[in-house]
């Protein structure tokens, strides 16, 4: 999970949590006991691509991730745009692909990152280039794919129920 912030960005003071009466009852945030600046920690919005290339989905390795996971292309949004753009914007800058359709497939809940997953399934074309942020790609078979059990992977496996296929999820292991 995200860690909160330990000062005010204010005025410099050690925040405190405390409770006070906000609109659903009693509620403990972090708080400035000098200058009343108040530590919401709401989740941060992320954007998936669930990334059709030609009749396969491209999965891609970020290179700061270990082992050989491969997930959906994500990032976050830039101020002044739309997911659609966004996520438009992020499949072209990680893997140099253009994005003909762009369509939602749900939003997924992530706490364990503090973060709500908003994705959706693009068609693409062009020459696959990945950014320096992914290590390497592979094309899989819709049959192929194995969800994991987390927010991205509902979010692939919803998508395959879509079209028919009953998705398979791998085993987490812990290290």
């Amino acid at each position: 999970m995200s860690k909160p912030f330990q000062f005010c960005p204010q005025c410099a003071t050690p925040l405190a949590l405390s409770a006070q009466m906000e609109d659903g009852g009693m509620t403990e945030r972090l708080r400035c006991p000098t200058c009343d600046f108040v530590h919401w920690n709401n989740p941060t919005p992320v954007l998936a691509a669930i990334v059709q290339y030609g009749d396969q989905i491209l999965l891609a390795r970020n290179a700061a991730w270990p082992g050989k996971m491969f997930a959906l292309i994500t990032g976050f949004m830039e101020a002044g745009e739309s997911p659609q753009g966004g996520i438009a914007r992020e499949v072209k800058e990680e893997t140099n692909l253009n994005c003909s359709e762009v369509n939602l497939v749900g939003v997924y809940d992530f706490q364990r990152m503090n973060q709500v997953i908003i994705a959706y399934h693009v068609v693409a074309s062009g020459e696959i280039r990945l950014s320096p942020e992914l290590a390497e790609y592979r094309l899989y078979d819709y049959a192929d794919i194995k969800c994991w059990p987390a927010g991205t992977g509902y979010a692939m496996a919803d998508w395959l129920k879509g079209r028919g296929f009953q998705p398979q999820f791998v085993e987490w292991t812990k290290r």
